[in-house]
């Protein structure tokens, strides 16, 4: 049982219990800080002597908070916040300089299509900002501090988050021309999808009740990775404008009906908002989004 007897915050344990609260995995966590499993354990112990409550508790999934351990991440996050914020130096000439470490998730595909190459552009024009960017089919939650900017497509279902839309995701059907051209000839098209682990993600239902007539020759995880493989002629693939209009090699093909678009957005934590270097950041997403509004839209 924890020792009810408390004693004075020490900021790296939180700093390192902030970072099982992320990832609820000693390995991952210890892997983060490039620390080892030994050093997270003796500082979540630590912590939980000082505040005099248990924070965790170990299952076999992993690291689960406990309801004081919940209300000590929130509170660790915001810590983390406001010395990001203290740390902002000031240039010689008075300007402020920004600096610190902002996490950015989004879906695979879009990262490594379209964000990617808009990031690189921060390092220049915020040489003290570092990026950490990680890609997830499925979202993941911002409450948990995995993340300080999410961009997801699609309906939203977080409540507490301050949202910013970033333009529509239209799709349409790509591939090599031969493919295109047997489409557009009425012969039966042949499909490249998604795979069976991600057999729910939209557009695979809506593939398979629109045509039925058609196989998939191919599936894939992601859109990058159908993408490619409709170019070197696998089959079709539906995908977002914004990867078919730019991989060299893809054509576009006549063939309908389409499904709908989908709604893009930016969604950060509303404590977070008002964080010069995350406010940088998602500033510099949504000018990038808006000036690129034809290469996604219909």
């Amino acid at each position: 049982m924890t020792d009810k007897k408390r004693t004075e915050l020490d900021w790296q344990d939180m700093r390192i219990f902030l970072a099982l609260g992320r990832y609820r995995s000693l390995s991952a966590a210890a892997r983060a800080l490039r620390v080892n499993h030994a050093t997270i354990a003796r500082r979540v112990q630590s912590l939980e002597k000082s505040v005099g409550q248990k924070l965790v508790e170990r299952r076999p999934e992993g690291y689960a908070l406990t309801p004081a351990g919940t209300h000590a991440l929130q509170v660790a996050a915001e810590m983390e916040t406001a010395a990001l914020t203290i740390g902002h130096a000031q240039a010689s000439d008075g300007d402020a300089i920004l600096r610190g470490l902002v996490r950015i998730n989004a879906p695979p595909a879009l990262c490594q299509g379209f964000i990617l190459a808009r990031l690189t552009q921060i390092t220049e024009s915020y040489p003290g900002i570092d990026i950490d960017l990680a890609t997830n089919l499925r979202s993941v939650s911002l409450d948990r501090h995995k993340a300080d900017i999410a961009v997801r497509v699609g309906r939203l279902v977080d409540a507490d988050l301050i949202a910013k839309p970033l333009g529509r995701m239209a799709f349409g059907f790509y591939g090599a021309p031969a493919q295109c051209e047997r489409a557009e000839r009425g012969e039966v098209p042949v499909f490249v999808s998604f795979n069976e682990e991600s057999a729910d993600m939209p557009g695979t239902n809506w593939l398979t009740q629109h045509f039925q007539r058609s196989r998939v020759s191919l599936r894939a995880e992601n859109h990058i990775l159908q993408a490619i493989a409709a170019r070197d002629g696998a089959g079709l693939a539906l995908l977002p404008h914004y990867l078919g209009r730019s991989l060299p090699g893809l054509s576009p093909c006549s063939l309908g009906p389409l499904p709908p678009p989908r709604d893009m957005w930016l969604l950060i934590r509303r404590q977070d908002r008002n964080v010069p270097t995350i406010r940088a950041v998602m500033q510099h997403l949504i000018d990038s989004f808006k000036q690129s509004e034809t290469l996604f839209d219909a």
